[in-house]
């Protein structure tokens, strides 16, 4: 197979030997596996499948590796400053270690250089078709699937190919989620979603309003404080702000000891909340709201300089948007502010145009697929979806793992498939189980796990496909 930067497919395919559901010819590729999208996730997927002995095809639109982390892809989410919000040991791949000199939260530019070099270590780009987007996928008999694929843009002609299994892995911080305000449309200011902001440049000078409390908003936020004439932060509730260090140490390694240790979790709780209140004290007093949940129950945001620029009246907290006006906007407070700008961090939602909601259980096509471990769909073996998880800690190594566990679940389907059915029996029972314990009932929370919790699951998984009983 050899490398490609244009449209096509396999080049070794054999002779067409059936019609697609569109009357079209379709390119058997027997027990190649399909992979979709080479960020990190695919990266690892193809890498862990191949050496598990699968022949794989990896379809990519862009011309890159890298996926969200490569800042030249249309869809990359990734701003000037953008670093890890998880250190480098709770992020590398297992298998393959980011240099010790980097530093402890390593910049975008590092985790791209960081994916080109996995990709030539392990020989992957030779099974990557880059430029090259997944149209449809779609069931066909004996747990196969049709695959169509075209030249990202949609020039050229589409081509269908038969897989003996697809891992999705499209990433899901690609498809903005917007928020629907009354009288939006009539708004004279500037609105981007925080999926268009790329550099500081765009805040210089103007009145900024940021709405959303993630890691991102936070982050524009803090850059608006320094570059912008004024800044508002708009957040529905109130949110604990960890801290990047603590006790001289990545907070996410913190964290993780006492997960080692078994600490439970309303300990954790309280121990955070301690540190907070002789280290930050009453977050109120700034005039940020009271978080409405306990520390754990909503996705941690990582940022040490929201409450910084807050207390130096550089940010200021308000609540919600209510409304629009043509040249200003309504908090639910009452107050109208006047922002030359709004930047809408509203998150995203995992979106695969490519393939029926229904068939990952997300019959009301809402963005929340019942999936086990966030993982496998009930009724299709031989599909998996890889890195649709929100850690507590870095996604890489969970990507790694379940990959590794896709590949050992499709060789027992050749070598042990009574094995294989019992595997399939539990995804029915068990799809839908969460690794998070109590958290917040939102499409942003809908994939939390706690990395500790649900690398344990996977390898209960692992364990029980390997029993030789």
């Amino acid at each position: 197979m050899s490398i490609s930067t244009d449209h096509g497919g396999p080049d070794d395919a054999p002779a067409t030997s059936a019609l697609g559901s569109d009357g079209r010819p379709v390119s058997d590729r027997g027990d190649t596996v399909c992979v979709i999208g080479a960020g990190a996730s695919g990266l690892t997927a193809v890498k862990n499948l191949r050496e598990h002995g699968f022949g794989v095809d990896c379809y990519e639109r862009e011309t890159g590796v890298g996926g969200a982390w490569n800042w030249r892809h249309d869809r990359s989410p990734v701003y000037a400053s953008t670093h890890l919000i998880s250190s480098r040991p709770f992020t590398q791949f297992p298998d393959f270690p980011m240099p010790d000199s980097w530093p402890d939260y390593p910049h975008h530019s590092q985790l791209l250089s960081y994916f080109e070099r996995y990709a030539d270590h392990f020989d992957l780009r030779q099974h990557i078709w880059f430029g090259t987007e997944v149209v449809r996928v779609e069931p066909v008999e004996g747990d196969r699937w049709d695959v169509t694929t075209r030249s990202t843009g949609g020039y050229g002609p589409e081509r269908t190919s038969r897989y003996a299994a697809v891992v999705v892995a499209n990433g899901h911080n690609w498809s903005p989620k917007l928020p629907g305000y009354e009288g939006l449309d009539g708004f004279r200011g500037e609105t981007i979603h925080a999926s268009a902001y790329q550099d500081p440049a765009q805040l210089r000078g103007k009145r900024v309003l940021v709405v959303g409390a993630g890691n991102t908003g936070c982050d524009i936020a803090v850059e608006a404080a320094q570059q912008a004439a004024a800044c508002w932060h708009s957040t529905r509730r109130g949110y604990w702000y960890a801290p990047k260090y603590v006790l001289g140490r990545p907070a996410d390694q913190v964290n993780d000891l006492l997960l080692w240790l078994r600490v439970p979790r309303r300990v954790r709780q309280w121990l955070y909340h301690r540190t907070m209140r002789l280290t930050v004290g009453d977050l109120t007093r700034f005039g940020l709201p009271a978080p409405d949940h306990r520390v754990y129950e909503t996705h941690p945001i990582a940022n040490s300089q929201l409450v910084y620029y807050v207390g130096h009246g550089a940010i200021t907290p308000v609540p919600d948007v209510r409304r629009f006006h043509p040249y200003g906007v309504e908090l639910t407070d009452g107050r109208e502010i006047e922002p030359d700008l709004v930047v809408f961090a509203t998150g995203y939602l995992p979106r695969f145009e490519f393939l029926d909601p229904r068939l990952v259980g997300d019959d009301a096509g809402e963005g929340r697929p019942t999936l086990y471990l966030n993982a496998f769909p009930k009724g299709y073996p031989t599909l998996a979806v890889v890195g649709l998880v929100q850690p507590d800690s870095g996604l890489f190594p969970i990507s790694h793992w379940q990959s590794v566990l896709v590949a050992r679940l499709l060789t027992l389907r050749q070598d042990r498939p009574e094995r294989a059915a019992a595997f399939a029996a539990k995804v029915a029972s068990a799809a839908g189980e969460r690794y998070s314990g109590r958290v917040k009932d939102s499409s942003r929370h809908w994939f939390e796990v706690g990395h500790v919790d649900y690398l344990r699951a996977v390898q209960r998984a692992l364990n029980d496909l390997e029993a030789t009983k």
